[in-house]
């Protein structure tokens, strides 16, 4: 496995930043191995369907996990409100990083990731197989 570390900074798109690493770098395989940091604006599809949580205002990262590959990005957020509020879901682009998002990306090279159309559940679902 091969690690990389991105710094995101204010105002930079947290999705469509991961979606640019993916994109430059051309993993075969990745995963998110850690996050830290804060966004200002969040952008979720919630569980189970179509609805989405959009809120304003400082919140903190406290879990952002999936897999990344050229056929697209499955990422799910979890976020904390200044009260302690908590919500999570599946990251939508639009989620603004506040004051900065600090990211640990593994590439595993031994591994190949793609997704296909899954006709039981309508989605793109991840295929992997070792190289």
């Amino acid at each position: 496995m091969e690690v990389e570390v991105l710094r995101l900074r204010p105002g930079q798109d947290l999705k469509q930043a991961l979606w640019d690493w993916t994109r430059d770098r051309r993993p075969s395989a990745a995963c998110l191995l850690s996050a830290v940091g804060s966004l200002d604006t969040v952008c979720l599809r919630l569980a189970g369907g179509d609805r989405q949580l959009h809120r304003q205002g400082p919140h903190e990262i406290l879990s952002l996990s999936g897999t990344l590959c050229l056929d697209g990005l499955h990422l799910h957020l979890a976020i904390a409100a200044a009260k302690g509020q908590v919500w999570g879901g599946h990251l939508l682009e639009g989620c603004r990083v506040y004051t900065t998002a600090e990211l640990v990306i593994g590439s595993l090279t031994d591994w190949q990731f793609q997704r296909q159309l899954d006709s039981e559940t309508s989605y793109l679902e991840l295929q992997s197989r070792r190289l």
